[in-house]
């Protein structure tokens, strides 16, 4: 038994030429069976993960004993192996394939959350544990998106991975609130259930059909499918996608570290978390709607409307009130739609290696930015209140989002420049 779709091949759609609908009109192919599954199961994957990784610190904080600092260094740890990680899912995949790289990081994540389970006892098989799923989180991500999008056309990419990302942060969201009642009380029973989620999980995996990796490392296909090759003497405009995801990322994380800080001495925590809920419930629903207009837009005009986005929003927050801090959450959350998207489907475009490979890239490119924004992020937090206004920290993250899109895009104009004039001696 295996989930393949009506054709057999794991990223195939409709065809168009039978579809039957009138001249003119955009197709949308229907996502096939393995598809389906992987967009399920990258919801109930986040849905686990999340259930028990936001409560960590807690964990081994307040049951195992271990120091704030100790705590700290350990989840850094981890953090750099789940971000950074993320390139070693290109070699991997290349020589075993999509599929079997996915169960074997679905494995070493089952294996972590049973190690879980007599680690409430052991701060060293806790720790082992953590670092058993962070590996395992390193490599599932590229291979997971590398494996939804092999063989589909760069017009189906955007509805792809907006539908992968509404599913990943659909989990992220419910996670937390589910745990909540076992995390403290009864966390082995926590534990069990999603060591028994993922194992599941992994299982459907096995019945996956054989991506174009997976055949080739058996000897039955030529080479492994790779990302579309940048058309020779038409580069595409913009800067480096790694380079303005790390830049991306670093912005968005300055709302995502500090806004807990800012927003519930002035609110209350019941209103945070009302803000956290809705952001995700908004993420879950515009991305796919918003999919294919993102794609539409050039890379420059991406940058300007993310950015500006991001910009107005920190700016709503700094303003402060119920409704600053609303209506700053939701503009925060167009511009992550925007700039998420967009940099992953430009670095598949312009880049000729396997997706997992550029996946594993932009991981490392996420991780880089958010290590950085909570470095500079502290001080600058530290700093405006040492000053006696909070605001001004939102006020410098809004500058700081203002002139990004700047500094990305201002040498872009003259390298075309130097090209041009090269081009005509």
């Amino acid at each position: 038994m295996s989930l393949r779709g009506a054709d057999g091949a794991p990223g195939a759609g409709a065809d168009p030429g039978r579809t039957g609908r009138a001249p003119g009109r955009r197709e949308r192919p229907p996502f096939t069976g393995p598809q389906r599954f992987l967009l399920g199961g990258s919801f109930l994957v986040t849905l686990g993960s999340f259930a028990v990784l936001p409560y960590m610190s807690v964990l081994l904080h307040q049951r195992l004993g271990l120091g704030l600092g100790t705590v700290g260094f350990v989840l850094a740890v981890a953090s750099l192996i789940q971000f950074a990680g993320g390139v070693v899912a290109g070699p991997v995949t290349g020589r075993i394939g999509l599929r079997r790289a996915m169960l074997l990081a679905l494995g070493l994540r089952t294996a972590g959350f049973a190690a879980f389970v007599p680690g409430l006892t052991s701060p060293v098989l806790a720790v082992g544990a953590l670092l058993l799923v962070s590996a395992g989180a390193a490599l599932y991500l590229p291979a997971n998106k590398a494996y939804l999008v092999e063989g589909a056309s760069e017009a189906r990419r955007p509805r792809l991975l907006s539908a992968s990302g509404s599913a990943f942060n659909a989990g992220m969201a419910l996670g937390p609130p589910a745990a909540a009642p076992l995390v403290m009380g009864s966390p082995g029973v926590l534990f069990s259930c999603v060591t028994v989620l993922f194992a599941l999980v992994g299982g459907g995996h096995a019945l996956l059909p054989a991506g174009a990796a997976d055949r080739s490392s058996d000897g039955s296909s030529a080479a492994p499918a790779a990302g579309r090759a940048p058309e020779a003497g038409a580069p595409r405009p913009g800067p480096s996608p790694f380079v303005v995801t790390v830049l991306s990322v670093y912005a968005f994380m300055f709302f995502q570290h500090y806004l807990a800080l800012y927003a519930v001495p002035r609110t209350s925590a019941a209103f945070y978390g009302a803000v956290l809920t809705g952001y995700a419930a908004l993420l879950v629903v515009a991305q796919p709607l918003l999919a294919e207009r993102v794609a539409a837009l050039s890379y420059p005009a991406a940058l300007r409307w993310g950015f500006g986005a991001m910009a107005a929003g920190m700016a709503a927050i700094g303003a402060g009130g119920h409704g600053g801090i609303a209506v700053g959450g939701a503009l925060l959350c167009l511009g992550e739609i925007v700039l998420f998207l967009k940099n992953d489907l430009e670095a598949l475009a312009r880049s000729s290696a396997a997706p997992a490979s550029v996946f594993g890239r932009q991981r490392l490119a996420a991780g880089i930015g958010a290590f950085a924004s909570g470095v500079v992020g502290g001080q600058l937090y530290g700093a405006a209140e040492s000053a006696g206004s909070a605001r001004a920290f939102w006020a410098a993250v809004c500058l700081q989002c203002l002139l990004l899109p700047v500094f990305l895009l201002r040498r872009r104009p003259a390298r075309d420049r130097e090209g041009s004039r090269a081009g005509a001696g």
